[in-house]
């Protein structure tokens, strides 16, 4: 463990030294990034409310609304998966 922390020092500080003298990135990779973002976002809410060719609200649904909140009340990760889990299995469980 040692010896792989010896060897990776040298290229953490190679990363530090070309990331101080690297230029800054154009805007076209900023505009990039938000597309990958963006087209995740709607990739995650097809899945969530669509079965088919159909929209359907279900415990899915409830569970995304659940964790959309929490994000918002700025919730820690681990607690925002919790609670829309927790908010799925009680709803299907519910029937």
């Amino acid at each position: 463990m040692l010896l792989a922390a010896a060897g990776l020092l040298p290229v953490q500080t190679c990363r530090t030294v070309h990331a101080q003298t690297r230029p800054r990135q154009p805007p076209h990779s900023t505009h990039r990034r938000l597309a990958t973002v963006t087209l995740l976002a709607a990739l995650a809410t097809t899945q969530t409310l669509t079965t088919g060719h159909q929209l359907v609200f279900d415990p899915r649904t409830a569970a995304a609304g659940v964790a959309i909140i929490a994000v918002l009340l700025r919730a820690p990760f681990l607690l925002v998966v919790t609670l829309a889990a927790t908010t799925a299995a009680l709803l299907r469980l519910l029937g």
